[in-house]
């Protein structure tokens, strides 16, 4: 076939690559660049483009049926490389938190594919890092066919359907496609693909999926425990909000997937995900991943003062990258900051992003140390050195 992929960016190369290999002429385009002139899209079979893309570009005005996402192009390549068992990971919050749960009650070898990297299990060895688009998930579940094992892939916007499993670990909404269409539609109607849907227990609403399972009916926490019907798991990652979802969660899958959910006990915090460590002789709690947002800086800094309830907290926030469909908005920097009351805070962010975020503690009168720098690492290098020997809390959206 005549393939027409937007995007070359986010996935489009990636993609198109994967579907020459296939057979089909394919031509990719840059749609944030420009092309002099544009392609007609009549002229192919099919145009495929990301669900973040403005619907309104003049590349999609009245394709029709011709219309593919990219979510559902590498469904279809995924039928010759598809491993014996795929989990596929999507939501607005604790997608890579999720992944790395649900890779840890899988057995044998597999492939873990995160915002952190993609990793092979047992070994927990890294082998590359990627971005989270779903053609992203093409090399990491050929790698799994390779070991002949398991493959857990998390997907920004939505999932391929190719998989087993689709898990939902936010229904929060937030608009996309240049404000144009929601973010949570996106991720519901390619969810609906999966033969199998899995969604977070205290959520009230329905998707209309007819195999969906909701994870409270299948794990149950009480305290620092986690049971279900094929095993129960101890851990104290339960105290922590940003982690009882994903646990109970990977819990519930585990059940339907015929894996042991005691397997969690052993899960280790996940890196920029309420890691906490000490450096100076001071504890750091490291929350900055691309999910950061007011509330997660606001539980990062409950559980610093709870790990040291004496000294004073310094806070590195703001935003080192932009998320293809959501950022760190300065409004909502300087509202976390109102609401933590650090002693120091530690600016990140583009220049512009700095000065509106300023500008906003300034309306609010908010009396602590204000330092700014440009990175993550030179943030937390500012806070260990300007501070009094309290906590550091690192709450950055970066891709981590």
């Amino acid at each position: 076939m005549d393939l027409l992929v937007l995007d070359t960016i986010h996935g489009g190369t990636l993609l198109g690559d994967e579907l020459r290999l296939r057979g089909h002429c394919v031509e990719t385009v840059d749609v944030y660049r420009g092309a002099d002139p544009w392609p007609d899209p009549n002229g192919f079979d099919h145009v495929i483009a990301p669900v973040h893309l403005d619907p309104d570009h003049p590349l999609l005005a009245d394709t029709g049926d011709q219309l593919l996402s990219h979510h559902e192009a590498a469904g279809i390549c995924l039928a010759d490389c598809r491993p014996d068992c795929l989990v596929e990971v999507t939501g607005a919050r604790g997608k890579t938190t999720t992944a790395f749960a649900l890779a840890a009650v899988m057995d044998g070898p597999g492939i873990l594919h995160t915002s952190a990297g993609t990793w092979q299990y047992p070994e927990r060895r890294r082998l590359w890092r990627s971005s989270i688009t779903p053609a992203s998930v093409l090399p990491a579940a050929r790698a799994a066919v390779t070991l002949g094992g398991w493959c857990v892939a998390e997907e920004s916007l939505g999932v391929t359907g190719a998989g087993d499993l689709a898990v939902l670990t936010s229904t929060q909404d937030y608009a996309c496609a240049a404000g144009k269409r929601s973010a949570l539609a996106c991720k519901l109607d390619s969810c609906r693909r999966a033969p199998r849907m899995l969604v977070p227990g205290d959520e009230p609403f329905q998707p209309g999926h007819p195999a969906l399972f909701r994870a409270d009916r299948l794990a149950r926490i009480t305290g620092d425990t986690c049971s279900t019907r094929d095993g129960t798991a101890t851990t104290p990652l339960l105290a922590l909000p940003a982690y009882r979802s994903a646990l109970q969660l990977a819990a519930a899958g585990a059940v339907l997937l015929g894996r042991d959910p005691g397997r969690l006990a052993a899960l280790q915090p996940v890196p920029g995900r309420l890691a906490a460590r000490t450096e100076a002789g001071r504890v750091i709690i490291d929350d900055a991943n691309s999910g950061t947002t007011r509330a997660t800086a606001m539980e990062a800094a409950s559980y610093a003062r709870s790990l040291d309830p004496v000294g004073e907290l310094s806070l590195v926030i703001g935003e080192e990258h932009h998320a293809v469909c959501e950022g760190f908005a300065p409004d909502e920097v300087a509202a976390a900051v109102a609401a933590i009351g650090p002693a120091t805070v530690v600016l990140i962010g583009a220049p512009e992003h700095r000065r509106a975020t300023v500008a906003r503690l300034r309306a609010l009168a908010w009396p602590g140390r204000l330092l700014e720098a440009a990175t993550l690492d030179a943030g937390r290098t500012d806070a260990l050195a300007a501070g009094r020997g309290g906590p550091v809390v690192l709450a950055v959206k970066t891709w981590r």
